[in-house]
């Protein structure tokens, strides 16, 4: 005959009375996040989150826990932990180069871990069950090889060339003193040319990276903001016979016998 299941040390009941008190305060708070709008909204709504979680956890280890849920509910208390730092490190920071919460939080291990913890809770009868915030898959947005990002009046004789070399898209943008004259977007491996460019004196910025969110006029991953150190000096003059202009190539990856040297730009001083 087979022998007895052992009856367990902490009644069962009292145990998931404790696991739904403990969760219930972050099951509410994931749910906020999940309705928050990004920005200042479902930020405050991942520290509210990320502070439960911490608390969930740590009741969890305090616990009385029947035999049998002892390694689930250990299980469970670490990942709540991973979860907590997921959500505190998603915040969106509202610069530039800034990948959506929702993005993050979809390639965050801690979720998971949550789900799959709470999954070998409910299989023994002890509802572990949480619903986790709506994510979002990384996006790949790109604009047309040679697209203006701004565009100012432009009415010289100018011409810009921008080559683009690196293995990410790039935003190149000319600046007059504190105005911009125009952005133009530069896919990688590509060349785009600007005409008409006015006669004057320019700073040369750009921005690489990928996925580009036109609303903040920026890349979301793998971002870096540089400018040439020399100015791009346009003249349009007339001279016997016809009219001479300035003709400027610009080439954003580093070419061999290359004499244009390139400073970092930190991202809050980068033209928009």
């Amino acid at each position: 005959m087979p022998s007895p299941s052992p009856t367990p040390t902490v009644d069962p009941a009292a145990y998931r009375h404790a696991l739904t008190g403990a969760l219930g305060p972050l099951a509410s708070a994931l749910r906020a996040v999940d309705r928050a709008h990004e920005g200042g909204s479902l930020n405050k709504a991942l520290d509210t989150a990320a502070t439960r979680a911490d608390t969930a956890a740590t009741t969890l280890q305090t616990v009385a826990t029947p035999d049998n849920a002892i390694a689930g509910n250990s299980q469970l208390a670490t990942a709540l932990r991973s979860l907590g730092q997921d959500l505190k490190s998603a915040r969106g920071t509202g610069g530039r180069c800034a990948t959506s919460p929702r993005v993050e939080l979809g390639t965050a291990r801690g979720p998971q871990s949550v789900k799959e913890a709470g999954r070998a809770l409910t299989a023994l009868g002890y509802d572990a069950t949480l619903r986790l915030p709506r994510t979002e898959q990384a996006k790949h947005r790109r604009l047309g090889n040679g697209a203006f990002v701004r565009d100012g009046s432009r009415g010289g004789l100018g011409r810009l060339t921008v080559r683009n070399g690196t293995s990410t898209d790039a935003v190149v943008t000319l600046t007059r003193g504190s105005q911009t004259a125009f952005s133009v977007y530069v896919r990688k491996g590509s060349n785009a040319t600007v005409r008409s460019v006015n006669s004057g004196s320019y700073t040369v910025f750009f921005t690489t990276g990928e996925d580009w969110n036109s609303a903040k006029s920026s890349f979301t991953r793998q971002c870096s903001f540089e400018k040439f150190d020399d100015k791009a000096n346009f003249r349009t003059v007339r001279v016997a016979g016809g009219t001479q202009y300035t003709v400027l190539t610009f080439t954003l990856n580093k070419v061999i016998g290359g004499n244009a040297s390139t400073s970092r730009v930190p991202p809050g001083d980068f033209p928009s």
